[in-house]
């Protein structure tokens, strides 16, 4: 959950239009109108009772770093009406989640010419053929692809798993450099202003991800089930989620984040200390305080200072503090969560369908660790840490599903309580975009066919 931003967007495009620099959220791009993108070679510590359980990357034994930046460039000017950064340069970080089974590609992702930038993630699994099944492309620069080949293994599929622009637009040109791979698709895409075929986007001969298929080339050992939700502003949410039985991994692309409390390695120390300078956005979010003009010094201090304003300006749009971002940023990091974005203007529209795949996800798959698109990952977490993230449906729905495993209920309680606790200050404008978006039309008053309150 944009990489901006970070997180995907549903959500709808409207927003961002309406937004304009404030929306950082990858969870608010989805289906952007593009642009083109060309590849050219180069001339305190805080514990929530959920974090007894959740904790990230625990299992990765290795980063792996390109010595050379010149196969860094990737021109990059796309997304309507905000392109997508970093425009000439995008490093790759390659990390061994499970040993010679699952790789993690990260590169650093920005909205337009802010401040605000988040990490975008790669999802590679060698499978029992010997060959690679690849989540979510990323830019296939020259240094990503050679990290690929460094598998020593083949490029067999190339799954897209969900509508959203940010990760669409790098199917077509990291397809194009292993062109015997065939190319899965979530189904129902969709763009903004204009609702183009995949072909427009450099997708050509793709194949549709189908929900619980077992017809699928890795079917014995992947499975993959599909939230397909009803249309919530312009558009329907779409998110394909993939179990790997093998290593008993989730992954999702943004229906859950993690926030560490370490910016990822991949986002620059440029963006980092950009985001620690006190501009516009601070003066305005700095609850009348007075506003420092200092010159920012490169330091392990304001570097964090830069990496939690990201993350607030991402998950809430506009916090409620910026100037001191320190305990909102805490109340958020270190535990599962949907992101409040997502939350309030997609899944709290459409719990029904949510509760459904959220149920299913947890009904069959005996998941120990989840990778999502953006943020920490892997995640160690299981199903309860799961259904905690989305406690918050119990509420809307009024009810608890009987499909819940009944030996997790009052853990995942508990755990709810603190996983689905957005801080209410930080969540006022984000409110009120809700109210006015509904308001305009631009999203839908109703909650899966009932009346909101």
């Amino acid at each position: 959950m944009a990489a901006a931003v970070a997180m995907s967007l549903p959500r709808t495009d409207f927003l961002q239009k309406s937004l304009s620099q404030r929306v950082t959220s990858s969870s608010l791009r989805g289906g952007f109108f593009n642009g083109f993108s060309v590849h050219l070679r180069p001339a305190n510590r805080r514990r929530d009772f959920v974090n007894l359980v959740v904790a990230s990357a625990a299992e990765s034994s290795g980063t792996v770093i390109s010595k050379s930046a010149g196969g860094r460039f990737y021109l990059n000017f796309t997304g309507f009406p905000f392109p997508l950064g970093p425009f000439l340069n995008r490093r790759t970080i390659r990390t061994e989640a499970v040993k010679d089974c699952i790789w993690l590609f990260e590169q650093e992702q920005a909205l337009g010419f802010s401040s605000v930038s988040t990490n975008i993630r790669m999802t590679v699994i060698k499978l029992k053929s010997g060959g690679l099944w690849i989540h979510a492309p990323i830019a296939p620069t020259k240094e990503c692809i050679q990290l690929v080949k460094e598998l020593e293994a083949p490029v067999e599929y190339i799954v897209l798993p969900t509508f959203a622009y940010e990760h669409k637009i790098f199917v077509g040109p990291f397809s194009r450099k292993f062109p015997q791979a065939q190319v899965w698709v979530a189904p129902r895409q969709w763009s903004w202003p204009l609702n183009l075929p995949l072909e427009f986007f450099g997708i050509f001969r793709s194949k549709t991800l189908l929900d619980e298929d077992t017809s699928t080339p890795w079917a014995n050992e992947i499975e993959q089930k599909v939230l397909s939700s009803p249309e919530v502003g312009i558009g329907p949410y779409v998110e394909v989620a993939f179990y790997h039985k093998k290593s008993r991994t989730l992954l999702i692309t943004d229906a859950v984040i993690f926030v560490p409390r370490q910016p990822p390695e991949c986002i620059s120390k440029e963006s980092l200390l950009a985001s620690a300078k006190n501009g516009l956005a601070v003066k305005i979010l700095s609850k009348g305080k007075e506003v420092s003009q200092e010159p920012v010094v490169d330091n392990k201090m304001n570097r964090q200072k830069g990496w939690e304003r990201m993350v607030l300006q991402i998950l809430f749009l506009g916090p409620s503090n910026l100037l001191e971002p320190n305990a909102s940023f805490a109340q958020m990091s270190q535990k599962l969560i949907v992101s409040p974005i997502v939350k309030t203007l997609v899944f709290s529209k459409v719990p029904e369908k949510v509760r459904d795949w959220i149920d299913r996800i947890t009904r069959d798959w005996q998941f120990k660790r989840i990778i999502p698109a953006h943020f920490a990952a892997p995640i160690n977490a299981g199903r309860s840490d799961f259904l905690a993230a989305f406690a918050f449906l119990d509420e809307l729905l009024g009810e608890r599903y009987v499909t819940r495993p009944s030996l997790a209920l009052l853990f995942t309680s508990l755990m709810g309580k603190a996983a689905s606790y957005f801080p209410p200050d930080d969540m006022k404008t984000l409110s009120s975009l809700d109210e006015f978006l509904v308001s305009v039309g631009a999203v839908k008053k109703t909650v899966s066919g009932r009346k909101r309150l």
